[in-house]
């Protein structure tokens, strides 16, 4: 027991050590949720669609259908992430942007992440840093398996959410669903 807590300690040093972030004005949207339960489909959808629009490098922008441990790498390079999905627990088509800290008793599987404040924490213990982080969520009205499209809330919902991306990402929406967008002030 004591040779692996302190395996697991010179193990973490190394992997603080070996990486050294560069997190200057770096951006990570991540939307997520399955494409077959209905409105829980509007987390990388909305991702899919940021990824159509012209933003600038410093912004990179993922679909997934789960939240898997190897995100935490990637978040540990960044200066703020962004998780977009889809909520139960809000009337369909309702918004909600809050913002995260890490929290290492959120449920998981350790093959995939149910909550993003538990990745948020192995990103704290792995590497050593947080970044700053918000959970844009939709109330969705079906979530049956099955159902390949989203129901007419969420796809009302799907604009709003791009827009609060955009703004937490201090970005302007200069043009329509897909066009250019430019630091707010300027």
């Amino acid at each position: 027991m004591i040779a692996s807590v302190a395996t697991e300690s010179i193990i973490r040093q190394s992997i603080k050590q070996a990486i050294k972030p560069d997190v200057s004005a770096t951006a990570l949207v991540i939307g997520y949720g399955s494409p077959i339960r209905g409105d829980d489909a509007i987390g990388p959808l909305v991702a899919d669609r940021l990824q159509q629009l012209t933003l600038p490098d410093w912004v990179q922008v993922e679909a997934r259908h789960i939240l898997t441990a190897e995100l935490a790498a990637d978040m540990a390079h960044m200066s703020q992430v962004i998780f977009l999905d889809a909520a139960v627990d809000l009337p369909p088509g309702e918004l909600r942007c809050q913002p995260l800290l890490p929290d290492a008793s959120a449920l998981s599987t350790m093959a995939h992440f149910h909550d993003p404040r538990e990745l948020l924490a192995w990103c704290q213990g792995l590497y050593g840093r947080v970044p700053k982080a918000w959970l844009i969520t939709a109330g969705g009205a079906e979530f049956d398996y099955g159902h390949f499209h989203l129901s007419e809330a969420a796809t009302h919902a799907v604009p709003s959410m791009i827009q609060t991306v955009m703004d937490l990402l201090g970005l302007r929406h200069t043009k329509g669903p897909v066009g250019n967008h430019t630091p707010l002030g300027q």
